[in-house]
């Protein structure tokens, strides 16, 4: 499957896998890009660059494909502005081959960068966004639908709707993400103009994603109205499981809770520990609306090769009965 993602990526498929706090480690960035996807590692599971250097070495030791590094630039209570010039230091020093920003544009890094031979992306949620990163040279955008977990733009557009507006809009290869979890995802995302998708959730839900087994029933389990938007009062918008936690924070804002109310209720920690115990109610855990897709568990390997095969199948069957 040919696009011009795969070409810009050196991959076989054109899958990506998106940052994911604690999950997209070295092992399960590997094991995507073994699969013939794009890999990758969140720069933010590390508290230094010398920290994500050591992930990068781990990641080469267990392939030999090309594989991404996400660094989310969203205001941070635990990583400093100098944390991060260290994570795009260490990534052109390495020369991985691509960086997905999220957040505010890394505009002092892209010299860097392109010097390094990285291809850049960055994910947006509205085609004001989206012209703005092609105006500043990125070589890809990712275009975040309101269906996706994690923080989706509170303008609040749909991957169906904002997919092809932002397509039609710029000319560098749009990823599309929000909603996709099989071949039925890939197809309609190719047809409405995508050069490829990028997945978060459907990930977590795999063999080699380091989560505890309840967490991966859970998944299973859940269906797509199964999730909530917390933090929309204090324009820190997240799509999160509902869970206890999440219908505690929504009490608390109908109340008017403010920021600093909220810092130890949305930690991080609380997700980390939660993806290794397999509590489920106590902690916040970002996924989409796409949980209502998932229906098993798998290896990366297995979702990949699924999904491109029931793509090519589903775009060959239309075709063939248009045609006819």
């Amino acid at each position: 499957m040919r696009t011009r993602i795969t070409e810009l990526f050196e991959i076989e498929y054109p899958v990506i896998c998106g940052g994911m706090l604690w999950l997209a480690t070295p092992e399960l960035c590997a094991a995507i890009s073994n699969a013939g996807g794009l890999g990758n590692i969140t720069a933010c599971n590390y508290n230094s660059g010398e920290e994500l250097r050591a992930a990068i070495q781990r990641a080469r030791q267990l392939t030999g494909k090309p594989f991404g590094v996400n660094i989310s630039l969203f205001p941070s209570m635990r990583l400093t502005e100098e944390v991060f010039d260290d994570f795009f230091r260490v990534c052109a020093e390495e020369r991985v081959k691509a960086i997905e920003v999220s957040g505010r544009p890394a505009v002092k890094y892209l010299q860097m960068c392109r010097q390094a031979g990285i291809k850049m992306m960055h994910k947006v949620g509205a085609v004001r966004h989206a012209l703005n990163i092609e105006r500043l040279g990125y070589d890809a955008v990712i275009s975040l639908g309101f269906e996706a977990g994690g923080h989706p733009l509170s303008d609040d557009v749909a991957a169906m709707v904002l997919l092809p507006r932002i397509v039609e809009s710029v000319k560098i290869p749009v990823i599309s993400a929000g909603g996709i979890v099989d071949g039925r995802g890939l197809a309609a995302a190719l047809t409405l103009g995508a050069e490829g998708v990028l997945m978060g959730t459907r990930f977590i839900a795999t063999r080699e994603c380091r989560v505890h087994s309840r967490i991966r029933e859970e998944l299973v389990k859940r269906e797509e109205h199964e999730t909530a938007l917390v933090c929309k009062s204090i324009n820190l918008q997240g799509r999160a499981l509902k869970n206890e936690l999440a219908l505690q924070i929504l009490e608390l804002e109908e109340k008017g809770i403010e920021l600093a109310d909220l810092v130890s209720l949305m930690s991080g920690q609380r997700s980390l520990k939660a993806w290794q115990t397999g509590d489920v109610e106590s902690a916040p855990l970002m996924v989409g609306q796409s949980v209502g897709l998932i229906k098993e568990t798998v290896t990366c390997r297995e979702l990949l090769q699924s999904m491109v095969k029931d793509a090519r199948e589903i775009l060959e069957k239309n075709l063939a009965r248009f045609e006819g």
